[in-house]
């Protein structure tokens, strides 16, 4: 799976395609909002919505961000792991009884902190993003890796790339889906 953000608009949005290019979900970030609200549709067109992502709050630190299906169903939440998220990414993924699930964690800080260095340089700034692409693990409570997130050398941050390494319990793909698709808007808001 892919996750392609668009670069002509405002609003923080991307699409998402499975392994053949077909587009499986267009996710867009509401603007102007005192707190996070993310609708995802089944296409750009906008023509049925599938999920709505929202956060419990309006201040982005220590959020927490709850999934729901087009009628409201509670299907669970990601948040991100308070000061252990300052330097290096750090969330949790709770099923729909609270419990947590999966972690996702960034496998090298240092391509963050090289990255924002290098943006600093005129000229050099601009090629960051083909140098320094991080990568996310998602792993179980026993530290078992199931999926990888990588950014994809591009202009702008704007290309990740999502790989399953393990077949994963039914019902927890949706919710893994969901979490790391707030957690790619959160972080490249971050840097």
């Amino acid at each position: 799976m892919e996750f392609s953000f668009k670069i002509g608009t405002l609003a923080n949005d991307f699409i998402a395609t499975d392994a053949n290019g077909k587009t499986i979900a267009y996710v867009r970030q509401k603007m102007f909002k005192f707190k996070e609200a993310i609708m995802i549709y089944t296409n750009d067109k906008k023509t049925e919505l599938l999920y709505k992502i929202n956060a419990d709050r309006m201040i982005d630190f220590n959020a927490s961000y709850s999934f729901t299906d087009a009628n409201d169903k509670v299907l669970g939440r990601v948040g991100r792991r308070g000061m252990r998220s300052l330097l290096k990414a750090h969330y949790e993924i709770f099923d729909n009884e609270n419990k947590t699930e999966y972690s996702i964690k960034e496998e090298n800080p240092w391509s963050k902190v090289f990255d924002a260095l290098l943006c600093e340089v005129p000229l050099l700034g601009m090629f960051s993003g083909y140098m320094f692409n991080p990568k996310y693990g998602v792993f179980d409570n026993d530290g078992k890796i199931f999926a990888r997130l990588s950014k994809k050398p591009s202009f702008f941050g704007r290309r990740f790339k999502l790989e399953k390494l393990e077949e994963l319990p039914e019902g927890d793909g949706e919710r893994m889906m969901l979490a790391l698709m707030m957690m790619i808007l959160l972080e490249r808001r971050r840097g």
